[in-house]
């Protein structure tokens, strides 16, 4: 009996919504919203130049040329041509605001005298919009205060209602280019998303993806969440799916907020590596990512050091804010022959292909794509089991999940495998079979399925 085939993306046009896209910034953010635009594009979008990525960050038309430049020259965008920003588009030729923004804007419509703007002009210097200004408030983009719109001399011809008439227009002119064709939107940012959740148009469906976890510390099922992730729970129904990366928070949000909104799962791809198990390095400890609070990398330096594993030496790769700290940790407790702050490294592969374990102290988690990223190049992992997406992947094999915050059960750990060969093998080798659940193609066709269901039913909005 043949294999049942591959699911196939609805015939559509495809857009993918990202508030802004920046090499170097928003880490695993970005990574994950260009993977899943070059998913689409491999599987067949707009005849494999993928779906058309729109940004929403007010930056100049040449940082955005250089943006796609350097995403390009990585590998992470199929075609350049199809990521487009609201403001670049919002130029016209001649001066002032392009066609459809003016066409949008209401002439009777002013601003608040006592609300600052930022005049935004065009590479000659002309202007064509005006943003206000709000200060020191995270919902800035809720705002009601007007979008001031110019025209070629200069003048302010009108004005939208805020963001959201803004990126609404934008997004009205976008489609209008599609007839009565379907439009699978997939939205990559909560506050896009917030301004977007009453979009009303028969041929859209909206598939909004969590990059985050959705808690405050502690990180349990019901610790708070900020005034953001409240809000946008109020409006999870009217996406007509909500995309999570694991399980584990999908699971969690049903049991606390209900099923009322469409929760699925799809994990983010992590594309297959060439391991260089030559490179295996005996008795390498390797802490890999940011050096941020959150990560609590003084406890993997601690639990190394309480291992007390003779010839064994850790190695911690990355920068950041606690980088100072650290460093004075580690001459504090007289390490510096045993652990070594190794900086930044754009080869993070090697240093996992010599890594005899990685080890994970983090106290929270958005997506494992880290953990999965070491088991792929064979070395196992033993981390504090925080959410989310860890114990998603470890607790099939790999490694070794341990009580978080528990130091000495972190220790334990790192003894115990470095002084078990065998078993250290073993997990060596399970690891990539563990790591193929987020293969780019089960990946897909998780994310097929999902569009394919709203695509055939009707409108959450």
């Amino acid at each position: 009996m043949l294999p049942d085939a591959a699911p196939a993306l609805p015939d559509a046009e495809y857009l993918v919504l990202s508030s802004r896209l920046i090499p170097g910034l928003d880490g695993g953010y970005t990574i994950a919203t260009l993977a899943r635009a070059r998913q689409l594009a491999g599987a067949g979008v707009a005849e494999g130049a993928g779906p058309q990525l729109l940004t929403f960050d007010p930056g100049t038309a040449a940082d955005h040329a250089a943006h796609r430049r350097t995403f390009a020259e990585q590998g992470a965008l199929t075609d350049p041509a199809r990521m487009r920003n609201l403001f670049d588009e919002a130029v016209a030729r001649g001066g002032g605001a392009a066609t459809w923004l003016r066409e949008a804007a209401d002439a009777a419509v002013t601003a608040d005298p006592d609300v600052e703007y930022r005049l935004l002009t065009d590479a000659d210097g002309r202007p064509f919009a005006a943003l206000p200004v709000i200060p020191g408030n995270p919902d800035w983009h809720l705002t009601d205060e007007p979008v001031l719109v110019h025209d070629e001399s200069g003048d302010v011809v009108g004005a939208l209602h805020g963001f959201r008439g803004l990126y609404r227009a934008w997004l009205d002119h976008v489609t209008a280019a599609f007839g009565d064709r379907r439009i699978i939107v997939i939205c990559e940012s909560r506050q896009l998303g917030e301004l977007i959740a009453d979009w009303v148009d028969p041929r859209v469906r909206i598939v909004h993806t969590i990059h985050t976890m959705h808690v405050e510390a502690p990180y349990t099922p019901d610790a708070s969440m900020n005034t953001l992730w409240t809000r946008w729970f109020r409006l999870a129904d009217r996406f007509d799916a909500v995309i999570w990366p694991t399980t584990t928070q999908r699971d969690d949000v049903v049991a606390r907020f209900g099923d009322a909104a469409n929760h699925v799962v799809v994990p983010n791809p992590i594309a297959p590596v060439e391991r260089s198990d030559d490179l295996r390095e005996e008795g390498l400890v390797v802490v890999l990512g940011r050096l941020a609070p959150g990560k609590r990398i003084d406890h993997a330096i601690r639990a190394f050091l309480a291992a007390d594993v003779s010839g064994a030496r850790m190695e911690i790769w990355g920068g950041g804010p606690e980088q100072e700290l650290l460093q004075a940790l580690i001459e504090e407790l007289d390490a510096g022959d045993r652990v070594v702050l190794a900086g930044y490294t754009d080869s993070p592969g090697t240093v996992l292909d010599r890594a005899s374990v990685l080890v994970t102290s983090t106290a929270f988690e958005g997506q494992p794509l880290g953990v999965v990223e070491a088991l792929l190049h064979g070395a196992p992992v033993i981390s504090y089991d925080v959410r989310y997406g860890i114990r998603d992947v470890l607790q099939q094999g790999g490694g070794v999940l341990v009580p978080s915050g528990d130091i000495a059960a972190l220790g334990d750990a790192i003894r115990s495998l470095l002084t078990d060969p065998d078993r250290l093998a073993a997990l060596s080798t399970e690891a990539p079979s563990v790591a193929a659940a987020w293969s780019p193609q089960r990946s897909l066709d998780a994310l097929t399925a999902v569009i394919a269901a709203v695509a055939s039913a009707p409108p959450r909005r």
